[in-house]
C-alpha cells in the first residue's frame, strides 16, 4: 500500500482520498455534543494515541530526546490555539464556511514567505487575494449588517484561525530545519499528544467537563481522531512529495469544497446563488494565489486542518 503511494497514480489517488477525509473533520465537530475545546482535545488525544500504537506496532518508534519535546512544544501550542479558535467558528457559522475561512491562511503564509524567506509576490498573488476577498464578501458581506452576533464572531474567528494555522505551519517548518529529526508520522504523533495536553489544561481552566455524553459523540470524536488526525494526514504527507506543487494545491482545495457541500447536505445550511459564486471565487483565488512554482514548501499547507 505504502509503495503504491510512491507512484504518481497512487499519490494522486492518495491525495484525493486524504483531502476528502480531512474535509470531514469539521462535520465530526458539529456531530459531537461537547464543548469546542473538548472536541479539539479528543481529536488530538485519540489521534495521538492511535498514531502511537501504530508506530509501536510497526517498530517505527524512535527514542525521543528532551530537545525534541521542547522544540515541538512550539508547533503544538500553535496548533492547539488554531483548534481552540476554529472549533468555535464551526459552532458559530457552520463547518463549510469555517473551513473555507481557515484556508485563507495561505495568504498569511505567502506574506510570511516574503518576510522570512525573501520570496517575491507577483501578479498571481495579488489577483488571488482580490478574487478570494470578493468571494468572501459575496459569502458573508452582503448580509453583514443583518447577521447575528454569533455569526459575526464566527466569521472573525474563522479568519483568525487562518493566522493561527499559518503560525503552526511556520513553526513546524522551523523545527524541521535540523532542530527535530523525526519521522513525519512520529512528529505528528508527538505534536498531537503535546497539543492534547495543552488543550486538557485549557479545559481545566475553563471549568468544562471531559465527559462524552452519548454514543453519537463517542463515534464523532473517535472518527475525528482516526479520520482527521491519522488517516487523512498520513495520506497527504506521503503523497505530497510525489506530485507537482500546482496539482497539490488544486487537489487540496477539495477539502473546503467538500466541507461546504457537506454542510449544505447534512446541516441544511441556507444558501443562495451568491453563496456558490462566492465559494467558487474564493477557492479560485486561493488556488491562483498559491500556484507559483517558487512556493513549493508553502503549497502543501493550503488546505489541511
Amino acid at each position: 500500500m505504502l509503495k503504491a503511494i510512491d507512484t504518481p497514480r497512487g499519490a494522486f489517488i492518495a491525495m484525493l482520498v486524504g483531502a476528502a477525509l480531512i474535509s470531514t473533520t469539521s462535520i465530526f465537530v458539529r456531530y459531537a455534543h461537547v464543548a469546542p475545546t473538548v472536541s479539539a482535545f479528543y481529536r488530538m488525544a485519540f489521534g495521538g494515541v492511535m498514531l502511537l500504537l501504530g508506530l509501536l506496532s510497526f517498530g517505527r518508534w524512535r527514542r525521543l530526546q528532551l530537545r525534541d519535546l521542547v522544540w515541538l512544544l512550539l508547533p503544538a501550542f500553535l496548533f492547539a490555539l488554531d483548534l481552540f479558535i476554529w472549533h468555535r467558528s464551526i459552532h458559530d457559522v457552520g463547518p463549510g464556511l469555517a473551513t473555507l475561512l481557515g484556508n485563507f491562511q495561505v495568504f498569511v503564509m505567502a506574506l510570511a514567505g516574503v518576510w522570512f524567506f525573501h520570496e517575491r509576490l507577483g501578479w498571481r498573488f495579488l489577483a488571488g487575494v482580490g478574487l478570494a476577498l470578493l468571494g468572501l464578501w459575496l459569502l458573508v458581506g452582503l448580509d453583514w449588517s443583518h447577521a447575528s452576533g454569533d455569526y459575526r464572531r464566527g466569521v472573525i474567528l474563522g479568519i483568525v484561525t487562518g493566522i493561527a494555522y499559518a503560525g503552526y505551519m511556520l513553526a513546524t517548518r522551523y523545527v524541521q530545519n535540523g532542530r527535530v529529526v523525526l519521522d513525519s508520522a512520529q512528529q505528528l504523533c508527538v505534536t498531537s499528544l503535546l497539543c492534547a495536553l495543552i488543550l486538557a489544561l485549557t479545559i481545566v481552566v475553563e471549568g468544562a467537563s471531559f465527559s462524552i455524553p452519548d454514543a453519537q459523540s463517542w463515534s464523532a470524536l473517535l472518527g475525528l481522531g482516526l479520520v482527521g488526525q491519522v488517516l487523512g494526514w498520513l495520506l497527504l504527507v506521503r503523497a505530497i512529495p510525489q506530485l507537482p506543487p500546482s496539482l497539490v494545491g488544486l487537489l487540496l482545495l477539495l477539502q473546503p469544497s467538500l466541507s461546504f457541500v457537506l454542510d449544505v447536505l447534512l446541516f441544511q445550511r441556507p444558501t443562495v446563488a451568491f453563496d456558490w459564486v462566492g465559494l467558487t471565487l474564493s477557492l479560485l483565488g486561493i488556488f491562483i494565489g498559491t500556484s507559483r512554482k517558487a512556493r513549493v514548501a508553502v503549497a502543501p499547507a493550503a488546505a489541511v486542518e
